[in-house]
């Protein structure tokens, strides 16, 4: 497999597991090298490794990265051990659920899309209400929810702990020696080494990556178009997904919510002006991740450009800069097209992230 353009190649790194020659000389499996911890910034990121992401107590390496991408698969740490992390978050749609709301232990529906998890290393907060400020403190939720896997976090790192060949893992990743005092299982570890794995889920190779990189004819006529419309005032896009980062990672009331609806970051706050305020998704690989908004109601891009273009659902708390845009068929048409641009092909396809 090709290195993709942003990425630092590391010695060693496998796209899946491959035969090597034992010390008797016969044939062994070699495991698959974990997730690239190498990777670079896309443009208009931070700029550095993914690794300068990561907190002190809580250092990036290969290890960490391989372990958290095991337990990610690993429908152990739920109550019942058939739902894992991966259940609702798909590599082939960005890390995120087709379905509008995901299915947790007994087919307990959620009440919020699963999002995309793509270059979540530089976020400040988590959640489409925030809630989390880390991915640290992100990564146990999910556990202990009880419409999701409803365990406890004791109860999984029971379960893991059961697991001989988890003990060297967490051993090899947290153990002696390491930069955390915690050298074995435990809820903390568990916690970390699943951030560490969520934090080399990093994409920067799609059309618009390279086109932002001086590669001008990475975008066709249709998609620079596009690209020019996505970042004027005509339609305002920019102002809560700004070139590059493609999120200004604040919390916007974008007229979807309606009266009874999920109320979002007022949950967390309790400040009025917070109704129906949730988190601005970064976009990149957003023609994959649908469907769209925090409930999942709107099933196509599409309708997510309809829905921007009536200028909401018309509820009094929908913020002032949502109004009705009068979008012609061709605009509508290059914008469609620039968004399909932001699809990073090798990132959804790469080995490096299966179990």
């Amino acid at each position: 497999m090709s290195v993709p353009r942003g990425y630092v190649a590391l010695l060693g790194v496998m796209s899946g597991p491959v035969l090597a020659a034992c010390a008797d000389h016969s044939l062994c499996v070699v495991q698959p090298a974990a997730p690239l911890t190498s990777a670079l910034a896309p443009p208009g990121f931070p700029a550095g490794p993914v690794t300068l992401t990561a907190p002190p107590d809580n250092i990036l390496t290969e290890e960490r990265a391989r372990l958290g991408k095991r337990l990610f698969f690993d429908p152990r740490l739920s109550r019942t051990g058939l739902v894992s992390c991966s259940s609702c978050h798909d590599q082939a749609h960005a890390f995120s659920d087709p379905r509008p709301v995901s299915l947790g232990v007994d087919g307990r529906a959620g009440t919020r899309n699963a999002p995309a998890l793509v270059n979540l290393a530089w976020g400040t907060s988590f959640f489409w209400d925030g809630r989390a400020p880390t991915l640290e403190d992100q990564a146990g939720q999910p556990i202990q929810n009880p419409v999701e896997m409803d365990s406890t976090l004791e109860d999984a790192v029971k379960r893991v702990a059961a697991e001989p060949s988890y003990v060297d893992a967490f051993r090899s990743a947290y153990g002696a020696g390491a930069d955390t005092a915690a050298g074995s299982i435990n809820e903390m570890t568990l916690r970390q080494a699943l951030a560490s794995f969520v934090r080399t889920l990093v994409s920067g190779d799609s059309p618009y990556d390279r086109f932002l990189a001086g590669e001008a004819s990475a975008l066709d006529a249709p998609e620079q178009r596009g690209e020019s419309l996505f970042f004027s005032e005509r339609t305002g896009c920019f102002h809560c997904h700004p070139r590059g980062t493609l999120t200004n990672a604040g919390f916007f009331n974008d007229g979807s919510y309606t009266a009874g609806g999920d109320t979002g970051r007022q949950m967390i706050t309790g400040r009025t002006g917070d109704l129906g305020k949730f988190k601005v998704p970064g976009l990149r690989n957003v023609a994959v991740s649908a469907p769209y908004m925090h409930d999942g109601s709107l099933a196509t891009l599409a309708d997510v450009l309809a829905q921007y273009d009536r200028g909401g659902r018309g509820h009094p708390s929908t913020d002032p800069q949502i109004a009705p845009l009068g979008l012609t068929d061709d605009e509508r048409a290059d914008l469609l097209a620039f968004l399909g641009a932001l699809t990073d092909v090798e990132f959804l396809d790469d080995p490096r992230f299966r179990p």
